[in-house]
């Protein structure tokens, strides 16, 4: 075999495995995505189930082998994406590649720090492996479109935000002023606090109003709040309309360098760093 030969082998080895890792649209790659959701179901239930102490205390040695059985399979995962993809930096300093890393990185790390003083350490490093859930962020392709169009009403939901705070000074200023410290409101923060509790329809009962003007306050803000929560429902709600229309528009298939999604369905390159799709 010539050298021609052997690498257009490796290429063609590489793009199968793009398309089983990568892409969905063929039947072994919805079995790897199945099972890989699978395991990264059961590796955060082995990772809760670790933190109860009675559990821990009869399976523990149980726990810790599929906890190394789960992390070398995700090591073995994380490898393959970083031979099959054209650009395996790009990937890795990508938002899902730094979330494969972080669900293998503090079962590693943990090995480097031994002893009973680092045990605080090591136990923190463990409920970082709870991020393997975030890996089933990939498999939810609605995902980006909610995240489009959470960006798109920003600074409509700002401007919300800020006018219900301005509204929240305002009534625990008035409730402050009515009520006092003889009804446990001691400080305008205090009554800021109450007034946020109240009018997100919280209610954790620990400060309410005593005096009839108080409660008839309170009985309004509650109503205002339930006004008020379906507004940046709206907002979103035409934004999410909006962009699924666009993302209808869009393919699914992914780049084989960077491995981004969302090109046009007629596109030919890569809007994202302009390799032939």
């Amino acid at each position: 075999m010539t050298d021609d030969q052997g690498k257009r082998a490796v290429s063609g080895w590489r793009r199968v495995l793009f398309e089983v890792i990568f892409e969905a649209d063929t039947p072994a790659g919805r079995w790897f995505d199945v099972l890989l959701i699978v395991n990264i179901l059961a590796s955060v239930a082995v990772v809760m189930l670790d933190s109860v102490a009675s559990i821990n205390d009869k399976a523990g040695s149980g726990l810790q082998a599929a906890e190394w059985f789960f992390t070398i399979l995700f090591t073995v995962e994380y490898g393959l994406r970083l031979i099959c993809v054209g650009r395996p930096v790009r990937y890795a300093v990508s938002f899902f590649g730094i979330v494969d890393l972080l669900a293998i990185a503090p079962t590693y790390v943990s090995l480097l720090l031994p002893g009973t003083r680092y045990l605080l350490v090591v136990r923190i490093l463990r409920v970082l492996r709870i991020f393997r859930i975030l890996k089933l962020g990939a498999f939810i392709q609605e995902a980006t479109v909610l995240k489009q169009a959470l960006l798109a009403s920003r600074r409509k939901i700002l401007v919300f935000l800020f006018t219900v705070l301005i509204m929240a000074v305002i009534l625990g200023s008035l409730v402050y002023l009515i009520e006092g410290p003889k009804h446990g409101f001691t400080s305008i923060p205090k009554s800021v606090y109450w007034s946020i509790v109240t009018l997100t329809t919280v209610g954790y009962g620990d400060i309410s109003p005593q005096t009839p003007l108080g409660q008839m306050l309170a009985s309004g803000i509650m109503i205002l709040g339930y006004s008020i929560i379906a507004v940046p429902t709206g907002i979103v709600t035409v934004h999410l309309a909006e962009k699924s229309r666009r993302e209808s528009a869009f393919s699914r298939q992914a780049c084989p360098q960077c491995s981004q999604e969302g090109h046009d369905s007629d596109a030919v390159h890569c809007k994202y760093c302009g390799a032939k799709l």
